[in-house]
């Protein structure tokens, strides 16, 4: 662990750019699946392939390992942070609850029969997703299951969901007598379901995608639902009617991932690219080119667009232009997740390692251009490209990218022989 020397290339443009990788964190044993940060961001907490989950520091000088949560029987799927714990969910069909300060397992969920997909945490409840083709809620401090949602005919993936208690949720628009409480769901089944908390039972079935539903989201009112779909398009529905109310079309491949601003929709896809969308229109604004494979996370911030992509490169676009300002070229797999603290980006990949990059540059840039009202200007894109080998730096200089990427793909993310692509065409 530490900051990471780079080859000759990479360190020559240590000196002509402001950005560079910081430090390598390589001490998980498998690939990276899913990453989490804490309320203040000051530590972050990782998945892998290895069965344990990690804790990190993230704003002391050197980022260091400040916990090991081991207990898991199978790679982990998906992990959140909620006041002072961590809750991960695994192959191993089950969901643990650890202690950040002692690193304990304290509680073990126990009941799904198929490996969990994903997690939310209400702060009172987990709500758990599997391929068992249903969704759970558990009490988070006793572990009992007090709700199974059972309905859909295929694995379940994506949730949301939208609580009474919103201040924006406009609670008037649901006529369903004790059921303000909405969990959604999406399914491989093509569907996304709404449930009411109380009973447990559906209350809508959105029907209209033709493939998996692999990503959601809602608007801060909690009024319209958005997913994301293999069958390459993004739709919106009135979710207390059900209706679809448009069809976002522009992708040529999966949608995988997704980010709800306000207004705007951001989504990446296996077609190479990010989008925007203005959600009132379905009107897409930008497309975030560049990447050499599948946009596989995608993340906003602060007038920055992120993305991770099977090419092992993450992006950084300025939102408004479109116009690339940061590319890093050094993990071996795919970038599976993304977090951003202050001037620093961890990205987390299938090598089995984490980046932690310095993104001041960028920021700074971006700031600069914000406050004066200046035009972008893409030979100003920043590239990071650490670990380069002299041939490759030699066609970067030459401008000849391409030969880059054919010469030195990194190995596709994937598992029991299949890539995430070919995962997810499986269950359509």
């Amino acid at each position: 662990m530490g900051a990471q020397g780079s080859k000759q290339g990479g360190q020559v443009k240590k000196k002509k750019y402001k950005g560079h990788l910081i430090q390598t964190l390589d001490q998980h044993d498998g690939g990276i699946n899913c990453m989490s940060l804490s309320e203040d961001g000051s530590v972050l907490a990782t998945g892998s392939e290895d069965k344990m989950a990690r804790l990190w520091s993230t704003k002391t000088e050197e980022c260091e390992c400040i916990g090991i949560l081991q207990g898991h029987e199978d790679y982990i799927t998906c992990i959140i942070m909620e006041d002072n714990f961590v809750v991960t969910g695994s192959a191993d069909k089950t969901i643990r609850k650890w202690d950040i300060c002692t690193c304990d397992c304290v509680l073990i969920f126990s009941g799904h029969s198929s490996p969990v997909n994903r997690i939310i945490c209400t702060g009172d409840f987990i709500f758990s997703s599997s391929y068992d083709r249903t969704s759970r809620c558990w009490d988070f401090d006793s572990a009992e299951c007090v709700r199974i949602f059972s309905g859909h005919k295929r694995g379940v993936y994506p949730m949301v969901f939208i609580p009474a208690d919103e201040e924006d949720v406009n609670v008037d628009t649901f006529d369903w007598e004790g059921n303000k409480d909405i969990l959604i769901t999406g399914s491989a089944d093509f569907t996304a379901r709404s449930w009411s908390f109380e009973t447990g039972k559906t209350l809508k079935i959105f029907k209209g995608h033709t493939g998996t539903i692999t990503c959601m989201g809602a608007d801060p009112a909690g009024q319209i639902l958005y997913t994301g779909s293999t069958d390459t398009t993004v739709k919106s529905w009135n979710i207390a009617k059900g209706e679809n109310l448009k069809t976002f079309e522009g992708h040529n491949a999966p949608v995988l991932c997704m980010s709800v601003q306000n207004k705007i929709l951001y989504t990446g896809s296996s077609d190479w690219t990010g989008k925007s969308w203005v959600v009132e229109f379905g009107d897409c604004t930008r497309t975030y080119k560049g990447h050499k494979h599948s946009v596989s996370c995608i993340k906003f911030c602060d007038g920055l667009l992120v993305t991770g992509s099977g090419d092992g490169i993450s992006r950084i676009y300025e939102v408004k232009s479109g116009s690339l300002k940061f590319m890093t070229r050094s993990h071996a797999g795919v970038v599976n997740a993304l977090q951003v603290v202050d001037d620093r980006l961890f990205t987390g990949s299938h090598d089995g390692t984490v980046k932690v990059w310095d993104i001041s540059g960028v920021r700074e840039e971006i700031g600069v251009l914000k406050e004066d009202g200046e035009e972008e200007d893409e030979e100003e894109t920043r590239i990071i490209l650490d670990g380069l080998n002299d041939e490759d730096y030699e066609d970067y200089l030459n401008g000849d990218t391409e030969s880059m990427y054919l010469r030195d793909s990194p190995v596709p993310n994937t598992r029991n022989g299949k890539s995430n692509n070919d995962q997810l065409m499986d269950m359509v």
